[in-house]
């Protein structure tokens, strides 16, 4: 007979800043920029759309476009996403009608290429590959997220640098800079190749996405080209703050119910999983320590991209058979990561994946071990934890049940229910 934890459901409160009025807000920050000093009515404007999951971003999009149109500048957008969508142009577009980001929705056109020009060369011999859409506009407006990067640490991260370098570098310039982080520091390449960026494609200012831990628009930032530099470091500081965390920083068994690349990078997000550093162990500068942990399934969002399964150590056939090898491959190898790609101990139900994961926490009974569920790391005020928290989660400020404690919900077949499906 399994032996397993009794559970409960709780609710984690975070610091939840968030813009009321995206449209407004968006045309206000626009006008703080004073565009029309720089922009020639007729002239073209690149607009680069990624395919993080970023909340908001077809509307984010289409109001920056609008804006443009308003001054009489031809907006366009072109996928920034280095080797997503398998590394093709029909993929990415794909990609972005997946995220609600098409012609009709934008109101502008979308011009999908995965070719390149070299714009340039950095002090250190590093070839900056560009969108060849891009390259030739009159003008490149950068759009992006900041929030901290998976793997990679520095006073910038994953946002508007990143997506100059490894979103308009596409699969070549993707493919350049993550080979070179082997001999040169992540820091050292983002700011050579942004400062050549900067001076040679005409880049005339950024809108700077920050969200808050409930998944919402939390801030939205116009910064003039020149300001890149001293102002994408202070955002990062805030987007570190307001990111979602795990309830307990000491976890015996993390439960995924789904990773994908519309939830992270790498699938699931290793700066709250506390895997940033090493894949498979927390060390002392993660905010998280879990010693195992077990995926679910992938979201129909990634499209089969599994990049980040390799984090984990054990997952289900059902999990494995979603996987698109191919299209994981082409990402863990462009990123350099290739531990990334593989697979974990495979059981064939969650029920077995469980039990077997609880055999390899060490000393503790499995009625004992500290376990947390969540439904992916984007989505963290709802979580299912293990008894052996209920007395950390009553002295919490920040944390209270949701309901009554209940047998570990995993049914005759062997299939645990999703920590979302109470709510829907």
């Amino acid at each position: 007979m399994a032996r397993y934890p009794r559970m409960c459901n709780i609710i984690q409160r975070f610091e939840t800043p968030r813009v009321a009025d995206i449209p407004g807000e968006i045309r206000a920050q626009m006008e703080s920029l004073r565009l029309t000093e720089k922009i020639r009515p007729g002239q073209s404007v690149a607009i680069p759309a990624g395919s993080r999951g970023i909340t908001n971003i077809a509307l984010i999009l289409r109001e920056i476009a609008a804006y443009f149109t308003s001054i009489g500048a031809a907006p366009f957008l072109v996928p920034a996403m280095g080797s997503h969508g398998g590394g093709t142009a029909e993929g990415q577009v794909k990609m972005l009608a997946s995220l609600g980001v098409t012609e009709e929705f934008v109101k502008v056109p979308i011009r999908a290429t995965m070719e390149t020009r070299i714009v340039a060369q950095t002090s250190n011999g590093m070839p900056v590959h560009f969108d060849r859409f891009a390259s030739e506009a009159d003008h490149v407006f950068v759009v992006g997220r900041v929030k901290p990067h998976t793997k990679f640490v520095g006073p910038v991260e994953s946002g508007l640098h990143k997506m100059m370098l490894i979103g308009l570098g596409k699969h070549e310039g993707a493919k350049i800079y993550h080979k070179g982080i082997l001999t040169i520091s992540f820091p050292e390449i983002i700011a050579s190749v942004a400062e050549r960026v900067l001076d040679v494609c005409r880049v005339c200012g950024g809108m700077a996405i920050l969200e808050n831990a409930e998944d919402e628009t939390a801030l939205l930032e116009a910064v003039r080209p020149e300001e890149f530099g001293t102002r994408e470091p202070e955002l990062l500081k805030l987007a570190n703050q307001w990111l979602p965390r795990l309830p307990f920083a000491d976890i015996d068994l993390l439960i995924v119910d789904r990773m994908g690349k519309n939830i992270s990078g790498v699938g699931m997000d290793a700066n709250t999983v506390g895997r940033k550093f090493i894949d498979h162990a927390a060390t002392d500068k993660d905010l998280a320590r879990c010693r195992r942990i077990m995926v679910r399934s992938l979201t129909k969002e990634t499209y089969g991209n599994a990049t980040g399964i390799g984090i984990a150590e054990f997952t289900t056939q059902r999990c494995v058979d979603q996987i698109d090898q191919e299209i994981t491959r082409i990402n863990c190898i462009t990123g350099n990561h290739p531990e990334a790609a593989m697979i974990p101990v495979t059981l064939p139900n969650d029920a077995l994946a469980v039990e077997t994961a609880l055999q390899t926490i060490g000393m503790v009974e499995p009625e004992n071990a500290r376990v947390v569920q969540i439904s992916d790391t984007l989505h963290l005020t709802r979580v299912r934890v293990s008894e052996a928290f209920f007395d950390q989660v009553r002295a919490s400020s920040h944390l209270s049940f949701d309901g009554e404690p209940y047998d570990f919900p995993v049914g005759e077949d062997g299939w645990m229910t999703d920590v979302d499906a109470l709510h829907h």
